[in-house]
């Protein structure tokens, strides 16, 4: 049994917990039962880590796409800090300290399995590459060979994780079987079973093996992101008349849904389930593409994955609800209440806080994420942020209690209040005109604070003109 102190610095285990944390991909915020929104949607074992757990109504990520959101959740802190505002942006940069690593130190041992999107890739960070790699200066588009050897050096392992089975669809970089061995050498091997499967046996695979030590697991699905594949086991579960797009995304969340029950199974039967602290989050919204077209299954990108950001405004890209306000849920039936719903708002460099302070870790001031443990169970009745901030692309907002604030450089600004029926259908700047401009003050001079300083001046790019047309009228 694990025995906890607690005190002005948050919760301290003597025995340390062990920690999960679960990483959807381009899951909307109606998309798991308990949010209670689409009546579709079949996940009754994410729903048992809000019956056993905390359900956040206002659960956020710090940025509406997949590379910077996860690169907050490794560091803890907002991710325009280090330069990594978007997808392009990247890598993780090496002068950051990771949750694996900081847990690594504790004595923790650390795995990684599925989709890590934080080392450089040729297509999408040429121009990082360029001012940060001089040896790639004058290559030309071709991918040279020897930047493989160069992208390994910010694998998960580079960054903490001992074991690691890395990879998105049936290709993965691994150092340990899924039959539980431990390998000499990294490498590369080929499954053909279907993706969300072999993500969560690797993750079985893993507390299998390390389920006597106090062990940290970052899951991270690669579901329902695109290209949109499932087996007739979960198609089947979802008959009746519906987009295709839509019956996949069911089916891809079902198999995410399957992999939380066997998890949670594997936890119970070595009696460890009590002392297991458990996230559920996911990176972004879904991109639903305005219309939500159910393009054939034969455009595997840019297209809608089939999942729903309801009730929320806008999509992934967008710094609106619908880009950013996603499932979040925590779980230690050892520590946490049962049952309960939380409405503060919260981002997920909060769970690096919460995670790094349940297993004894002081990171000191360095974090933007606060420990949510004596906010959820009630010693500390404030909100664990008085303010929220995000900044994507040309777009800008932060969230103030209440209020939430909106600006593009080509003039328009929102001001929302997020606890009403309308939160994000209307615009109640003109009301409170005061209100917003302090908030004004407050965005522009945190984004004063980042590693690319001032509010976004550029013009909208064509996805934000219609985004912003189509969602703000």
């Amino acid at each position: 049994m694990a025995f906890v102190i607690w005190g002005a610095a948050g919760c301290v285990a003597k025995s340390q917990p062990n920690i999960i944390i679960i990483y959807s991909d381009d899951h909307g915020y109606a998309d798991i039962g308990a949010n209670g929104m689409a009546d579709d949607i079949r996940t009754p074992n994410i729903d048992s880590l809000a019956k056993d757990g905390i359900r956040m109504t206002a659960g956020y990520v710090s940025a509406p796409q997949c590379g910077p959101s996860r690169a907050g959740l490794m560091t803890g802190r907002y991710q325009e800090r280090f330069g990594f505002d978007y997808n392009g942006q990247g890598p993780l940069r090496k002068s950051e300290t990771t949750i694996a690593q900081r847990l690594k130190e504790a004595g923790y041992v650390t795995g990684m399995v599925g989709k890590w999107h934080l080392a450089p890739e040729w297509h999408r960070d040429r121009g990082w590459l360029k001012q940060n790699a001089p040896q790639f200066k004058n290559s030309g588009k071709q991918e040279p060979p020897e930047f493989e050897k160069y992208a390994l050096g910010f694998s998960p392992n580079a960054f903490g994780f001992s074991e690691y089975f890395w990879g998105l669809h049936n290709k993965y970089r691994i150092n340990y079987t899924l039959d539980g061995d431990v390998l000499d050498e990294e490498q590369v091997q080929t499954f053909d079973t279907f993706r969300v499967d072999t993500q969560s046996e690797a993750a079985l695979s893993f507390i299998d093996r390390n389920h006597k030590k106090p062990f940290f697991l970052y899951l991270a699905y690669y579901a329902p992101h695109v290209p949109v594949e499932a087996t007739e086991k979960y198609l089947a579960r979802f008959p009746g008349e519906m987009p295709t797009r839509r019956r996949y995304a069911l089916a891809m969340i079902s198999a995410m849904d399957d992999g939380v029950g066997r998890i949670r199974e594997k936890l119970d039967r070595y009696g460890i389930d009590d002392n297991t602290l458990i996230f559920f989050i996911a990176d972004n919204g879904a991109p639903t593409k305005i219309d939500k077209e159910d393009k054939p299954l034969s455009v595997p990108l840019n297209a809608w994955d089939g999942s729903l950001n309801d009730p929320w405004v806008g999509e992934k890209g967008m710094v609106t609800d619908g880009g950013i306000r996603v499932p979040y849920l925590v779980c230690w039936p050892g520590k946490l209440p049962k049952g309960k719903v939380y409405d503060k708002p919260v981002l997920q460099l909060d769970a690096t806080a919460t995670v790094l302070a349940a297993a004894g870790v002081n990171a000191g001031d360095s974090l933007d994420g606060v420990n949510l443990i004596p906010h959820l169970t009630g010693d500390d009745n404030g909100a664990p942020h008085e303010d929220l901030y995000w900044r994507f692309w040309n777009q800008a907002a932060m969230r103030s209690g209440r209020w939430k604030y909106l600006y593009l450089p080509d003039g328009r600004r929102w001001l929302f209040d997020m606890e009403s029926e309308e939160h994000e259908h209307k615009n109640l700047i003109d009301q409170y005109p005061e209100t917003a401009e302090n908030l004004h003050k407050n965005l522009k001079a945190w984004c004063g604070e980042l590693q690319n300083k001032g509010l976004p001046d550029k013009p909208l790019n064509n996805q934000e003109k219609a985004w912003y047309t189509h969602y703000l009228k």
